[in-house]
């Protein structure tokens, strides 16, 4: 699965791996997380191009009547997106790209739960699949919509795999435009796409537990973990008499 990720890129480089003129206003995000607002990529209004825009993370159906009776519904399996009732019209009209540069797994040692942070291409942005739509809550005015959207899961890789059983969808650029066309219905087509992206481009890093509550989002969120953290700022211990020294002569 995929429950927090974040965005810290400069916003011109966001714009030129994405293909967007424009972006909203950005703040750099180290611990984003469901319900919150994240950077979506979608067609534009003329053919071929794309808008960005900040939607809420956690899709509501167009047809939900009362959105506090729904579950949350950050994440959309690639196995079942095709049919799954909350998803299939997303998946067949209204695709986005989730805008990231890492994410953030957990890891179960013993009775602690350590989290990593996953990139892509030492760092770089990159596109998670994504399926929005637009809510009409009842009784509202026509102008109060909301948008909102999940991101795409799939089977874990060789990286993930010893933390997780899913990963995000992480789509390569060449495949954006199929992924964002309207047009583009057929859902054989779209779900061959929805495949691990390979491990060897990919870096995993144990992170401080700051990253466990939300209301944490700084960069202190990406610190190794405390021992290890404790460890580097510790100055080394003076050499004495009894300890054997490796001058490195032999």
């Amino acid at each position: 699965m995929c429950g927090r990720y974040t965005l810290k890129t400069h916003r011109k480089k966001i714009q030129e791996r994405m293909g967007v003129d424009e972006l909203p206003d950005l703040v750099p995000r180290y611990n984003l997380g469901p319900t919150q607002d994240g950077l979506v990529v979608r067609t534009g209004d003329s053919p071929g191009t794309r808008t960005a825009a900040m939607l809420r993370w956690g899709l509501i159906p167009a047809w939900t009547k009362d959105k506090a009776s729904l579950p949350l519904l950050i994440n959309a399996r690639a196995e079942t997106v095709a049919s799954k009732g909350a998803f299939r019209d997303s998946f067949k009209r209204r695709r986005c790209l989730v805008v990231a540069d890492g994410f953030y797994e957990w890891s179960r040692r013993g009775a602690l739960r350590q989290p990593f942070h996953f990139t892509v291409d030492h760092g770089e942005p990159f596109a998670m699949a994504g399926l929005w739509d637009s809510w009409h809550p009842p009784g509202a005015s026509p102008g109060e919509t909301l948008d909102t959207f999940a991101i795409v899961t799939t089977t874990a890789n060789e990286i993930l795999a010893p933390h997780h059983d899913r990963m995000p969808v992480i789509l390569e650029p060449n495949l954006y435009d199929d992924w964002l066309n309207p047009l583009l219905t057929d859902t054989g087509a779209l779900e061959r796409v929805l495949v691990p992206f390979p491990a060897i481009r990919m870096l995993a890093r144990a992170v401080s537990a700051r990253v466990n509550s939300i209301k944490f989002d700084d960069a202190a969120c990406l610190e190794p973990p405390e021992s290890e953290a404790t460890a580097r700022a510790r100055p080394p211990r003076p050499a004495t008499s009894g300890d054997q020294l490796d001058l490195g002569l032999g």
